[in-house]
């Protein structure tokens, strides 16, 4: 199986970098790095098994079915699949309201 492009649009980026800065500030620079790459590494999996994620729950129920979702608890990484490449577009801390989360981010 040939592997999959993986890009992270803006909002993805941002939300990455806005958890670092958190668990900078929080914690220490030290976790924050590490998350920053278990968050990353989580994202580049997909490269090889795009389809594992399930769709989430808040937007099947909804009847929205094109974005699909792993975990990184308590993180949820966000994605959709277009042919051959992966774009994520979220990534957000699931102890938040999803629900509202989900439909602001990715049904606007």
């Amino acid at each position: 199986m040939k592997k999959c492009d993986v890009q992270f649009d803006i909002d993805a980026e941002d939300d990455l970098f806005e958890i670092y800065r958190y668990v900078a500030a929080s914690d220490s620079i030290v976790q924050a790095d590490r998350l920053f790459e278990d968050l990353r590494r989580t994202c580049f999996s997909l490269r090889t098994s795009p389809l594992r994620g399930n769709v989430p729950p808040e937007l099947k129920d909804v009847g929205v079915s094109q974005f699909r979702e792993i975990r990184l608890k308590p993180y949820r990484i966000i994605y959709s699949m277009e042919l051959r490449a992966v774009t994520i577009h979220c990534i957000l801390d699931g102890r938040r309201d999803m629900q509202t989360l989900l439909q602001e981010r990715l049904l606007r």
